[in-house]
């Protein structure tokens, strides 16, 4: 139970201290005289090493720990957060810099999911990870209405350079928590190793072997692809919500703050859901119940495409829609499923790779929606229209695993 909370509140954390700039971003367009390819620009290049850094963290997580890759990455998130409050008051610099610390930032949050994920590997056993998994990722979820209501209170009543150094302070007390009790491996406190199913522990070549062959690379780009697609539409949202909220929809700036959150508040009942769906009634296939809520995600994201635009009331109601079709098999196969191939100290590894195929989707997704909305002045129908693209592509991702499940070629 320490170990879960440790884990739980750290990937909490490091939402906290990425999760601001979205939600001022209009504000600090404003106030910094930044347009929207400018903003776009700055967001894509924390992407951009958040990406680079996934993959570096699958590959070197298993060598230093989670443990300690963890603390370094959430001390260098405060640290960064608390230099970007401090930028907002420095306009002549304002883009250079936010540019540089966006880049560390994004090297340092890239420690988090991965290793994280590998630390819940080595406690808890496949057959209970649906249900577990399904609880524990709910980080991310509760992440983002957390620290998107916290930053819009903020930016309100103490404004936009507090909305960064509460951030910070935040995440100290993180790791204040994750330092005294978060453990690697029940070994590191005097506890048996975890035995899986096959009577493995996940240290040898089992459970716990680095060395995959070429089944195993083709689920991990499959899955890849599909996190690819989701992470399209997540960061979308995250990123621009708020904007669009603002600047098409006439809300305040913390009003916009808060009405996005919808998104993720809808995403955790969509996450518990699927999660306890995958053990209880699908017997721990990841793939068949992601096919599912995928193929709904490409309905709601339709809906969103035609219905979305008219109002802000409408588009609520439709990101709410899909923030619950879409977290359930994005925290499902980034985390059961990528233990699942993985398996013990590879779950970093196949962690790492997946979010990093998944993190080139959140580069996309700045770069075109910043230039689209720019060049078309305004316009969210071409954007929402790649949105539903993106769902239909991590949904044939999917049905190949599932395919691919039927032929034996892989148990996701």
């Amino acid at each position: 139970m320490r170990v879960f909370a440790a884990t739980w509140l750290s990937y909490v954390g490091f939402y906290i201290t990425r999760k601001p700039y979205s939600i001022v971003k209009a504000d600090l367009g404003s106030q910094l005289a930044l347009d929207a390819q400018d903003l776009a620009v700055i967001y894509a290049v924390y992407l951009v090493t958040y990406t680079i850094g996934q993959f570096a963290s699958g590959a070197i997580g298993p060598k230093y720990g989670p443990r300690r890759m963890l603390l370094w990455g959430m001390g260098i998130s405060a640290a960064i957060s608390t230099a970007m409050g401090m930028l907002t008051a420095m306009p002549h610099i304002a883009f250079s810099g936010f540019v540089v610390l966006m880049a560390v930032l994004g090297f340092a949050q890239a420690t988090g999911w991965s290793n994280n994920l590998g630390v819940m590997a080595m406690w808890f056993r496949r057959e209970e990870r649906g249900r577990v998994l399904g609880l524990w990722a709910t980080n991310f979820q509760v992440g983002g209405v957390l620290a998107g209501g916290l930053a819009a209170f903020v930016l309100k009543n103490l404004g936009l350079a507090s909305a960064f150094h509460i951030a910070a302070v935040v995440m100290l007390a993180v790791i204040a928590f994750f330092w005294l009790n978060e453990r690697d491996r029940p070994e590191d406190v005097g506890l048996p190793a975890l035995v899986h199913e096959n009577g493995d522990t996940g240290e040898g070549g089992g459970e716990g072997s680095l060395h995959w062959d070429r089944a195993v690379w083709i689920s991990v780009l499959l899955v890849g692809g599909a996190y690819f697609g989701m992470k399209f539409i997540r960061y979308a949202l995250w990123s621009w919500a708020p904007f669009v909220l603002k600047n098409n929809f006439g809300l305040a700036g913390d009003d916009a703050g808060y009405v996005s959150v919808i998104f993720d508040l809808c995403g955790i009942a969509g996450v518990i859901a699927t999660g306890w769906l995958s053990d209880r009634i699908f017997g721990g296939r990841r793939a068949f119940i992601s096919l599912v809520m995928l193929i709904a995600l490409v309905g709601t994201t339709t809906l969103l495409l035609t219905a979305g635009a008219s109002s802000a009331t409408a588009f609520a109601i439709c990101i709410g829609l899909v923030g619950f079709t879409l977290y359930g098999p994005d925290a499902l196969l980034t985390g059961a499923g990528a233990i699942d191939i993985g398996k013990g100290r590879g779950a970093v590894r196949a962690a790492g790779v997946i979010s990093g195929l998944g993190s080139a989707g959140s580069v996309m997704q700045e770069l075109l929606i910043g230039k689209s909305y720019q060049q078309t002045g305004g316009s969210i129908g071409p954007i929402l229209a790649m949105l539903l693209g993106s769902a239909v592509l991590s949904a044939v991702c999917v049905a190949a695993i599932l395919l691919r499940n039927r032929l034996g070629h892989s148990d996701v």
